[in-house]
């Protein structure tokens, strides 16, 4: 990728990431992506986790930590924490996703932010935000997601709640903290005035949740696990073929009418046991069985070539191979290669959304050595002399 600077919608924006592991971290990435200047700050002896995750090997850091400035800090003690008051001085927002009241033991809340720079908008990213009862206890993006009820709903009936396999909750909670500080950066632009920024995991996972509260308040319905489908919303499946599974989304009437075309059973659209989308609803099991009964003596590329002949939304469940060869992500360039400096064929997944005038970029992976941005960040920002950045680095300070 190119090692170009000043490009994206939050170019000349500066954002302190404090914190570790996702949820802060992700919210980083979203505003680096779109060409914030972020700087991840680390301890100088107690590296990011997230340097060493991954399946295979430490190969999430370089996606998480991309186009970041990665600088050593010590917030334990008060020169490394008056070296970031210097920082927030010279920056918009501040990200942490320390647990609450972290940053206030360590002087450094948001009334003493503010003092330095009444614009500074603090994002804080925490399993159950910074009020109520429960703020201070420790909480994971699995802990978010089974408290603001995905887990509940996730997998088959039959089994204990189950995980999609990633770190959903911490995701959304990252997510909403990035649009809340958008949000906060309108604000400061008509009043100039900075603000917080509270994100709980369990409510990112919460919005999500589409009308179950209601549901459950209005009628005392709750929502269970149904496996691969979504009760009363028919056909909406996995419905196999010679060469496996396809997804094919047929709920509405008029799509509907068109699978059976497809299927060369026209007579299941006036069928009174189908004809509506409630009838489809209360005939589920039966309707999703007379598709997987036509389904499966065709092949993958069969079905899918009539789905698309017909306008049906249907399609694969793709592995990663599959998203490397498919000429969708190819030619939208979904996935790109980044050159790194231990890792030879380094794909990762681009910048989303893609904008039309200012697009985001990825300019370098996450750097490999902590504190490589030091001399850049505290002789540049900070106008530190090599005698301060030495003097900091034996005391422990950077």
């Amino acid at each position: 990728m190119s090692d170009e600077t000043g490009f994206g919608a939050l170019n000349g924006l500066r954002v302190i990431e404090l914190g570790q592991l996702i949820a802060g971290p992700f919210c980083g990435q979203l505003m680096a992506d779109h060409g914030a200047e972020v700087i991840k700050v680390e301890a100088p002896e107690r590296e990011d986790p997230m340097r060493h995750w991954g399946q295979k090997g430490p190969l999430w850091w370089p996606i998480i930590a991309r186009n970041k400035k990665c600088i050593t800090l010590n917030l334990r003690v008060k020169r490394g924490q008056d070296l970031l008051k210097e920082l927030v001085r010279e920056s918009d927002i501040l990200i942490e996703n320390f647990r609450p009241g972290t940053m206030e033991k360590w002087g450094l809340g948001y009334e003493q932010l503010k003092s330095v720079n009444p614009g500074i908008i603090m994002v804080r990213v925490s399993g159950y935000g910074q009020t109520g009862p429960e703020r201070e206890k420790a909480g994971y993006g699995s802990i978010g997601e089974a408290m603001g009820g995905m887990r509940y709903l996730a997998g088959d009936p039959s089994l204990p709640p189950s995980r999609i396999g990633l770190s959903i909750g911490d995701s959304l909670a990252a997510t909403y903290a990035c649009l809340g500080a958008l949000m906060a950066l309108r604000h400061r632009e008509q009043t100039g005035e900075g603000q917080v920024v509270d994100s709980a995991i369990y409510e990112g996972v919460l919005a999500m949740m589409e009308s179950v509260v209601p549901e459950y308040t209005q009628t005392g319905f709750i929502r269970e696990r149904t496996g691969s489908f979504l009760p009363k919303l028919a056909p909406s499946n996995a419905y196999p073929t010679l060469d496996g599974d396809l997804i094919i989304g047929a709920n509405q009437d008029s799509i509907f009418g068109r699978l059976c075309d497809a299927m060369g059973r026209p007579d299941l659209a006036t069928d009174p046991k189908y004809i509506d989308h409630y009838s489809r609803g209360e005939n589920q099991a039966e309707l999703d069985n007379v598709i997987a009964d036509w389904s499966r003596h065709l092949s993958s590329e069969e079905v899918l070539g009539l789905m698309e002949e017909h306008g049906v939304p249907a399609g694969k469940i793709f592995t990663t191979e599959d998203m490397l060869n498919n000429p969708q992500y190819k030619a939208r360039q979904s996935i790109t290669k980044v050159e790194h400096d231990k890792y030879d064929n380094l794909y990762m997944q681009n910048v989303s959304p893609k904008l039309s005038k200012t697009p985001g970029n990825i300019c370098w992976a996450g750097v490999t050595e902590m504190g490589s941005h030091n001399d850049e960040v505290y002789g540049g920002i900070l106008a530190k002399d090599d005698d301060e950045i030495s003097a900091l680095r034996r005391e422990k300070v950077i």
